[in-house]
């Protein structure tokens, strides 16, 4: 039998998943939680094959603590749970500690597969974001580009910036103006809007 931890928030959501798996013979769902804090405890209590975890339930317990998960028992596979995501997004969760992301508007069937998939020691990504991640081509952005275009789309000032970054001011604005000629954007507004419709940000 897979063994399955499953993580929700909501709870009627969480129980229609719990009937989804029940169905199939070959897996049962051990443990389920709210996302309120226990998710460790429940999966370290319960030793799942799989913990199906809502993102949604506190940002996924906070990708089930850091790590601390997949530390105490790195043969429990997680499988994220999202409503949407972005192709940097996507990367950034892969490149933690989940083994799979699904899309909650999937197929029903598509979780039980990405379920076994990932008991097979595979990873499993919902192919509508993984076609969305390919769409949107690679991100022309260095990484300093991007933290400074995450701060200027919360409205930080470019001295607070050059500030936070350890950065002078002078270049923090030459960081702005190749972020707006590297997005084809007309003013850094407009950049940031095309940047985040790209996922690059």
């Amino acid at each position: 039998m897979i063994r399955v931890l499953l993580v929700e928030h909501t709870r009627l959501v969480r129980g229609a998943f719990a009937a989804l798996l029940a169905r199939e013979d070959d897996i049962e769902v051990v443990a389920e939680a709210d996302g309120d804090g226990d998710v460790v405890e429940r999966a370290v209590a319960c030793r799942p094959d799989v913990a199906v975890i809502g993102v949604d339930s506190r940002e996924g317990e906070e990708i089930a603590v850091g790590g601390e998960l997949q530390a105490r028992l790195p043969e429990c596979r997680m499988l994220l749970m999202m409503a949407s995501t972005t192709p940097e997004r996507l990367r950034r969760l892969l490149d933690l500690h989940a083994a799979g992301v699904i899309s909650t508007d999937a197929p029903p069937d598509r979780l039980v597969h990405g379920v076994r998939k990932l008991v097979r020691g595979k990873r499993f990504v919902d192919p509508e974001f993984a076609l969305a991640a390919l769409d949107a081509g690679a991100n022309p952005l260095t990484p300093r580009e991007v933290e400074v275009l995450r701060l200027t789309a919360d409205g930080t000032p470019t001295a607070e910036i050059a500030e936070r970054l350890c950065l002078s001011a002078a270049t923090v604005r030459n960081h702005l103006s190749a972020i707006t000629r590297k997005t084809g954007g007309r003013s850094r507004i407009d950049a940031v809007r095309i940047a985040t419709e790209s996922g690059w940000v």
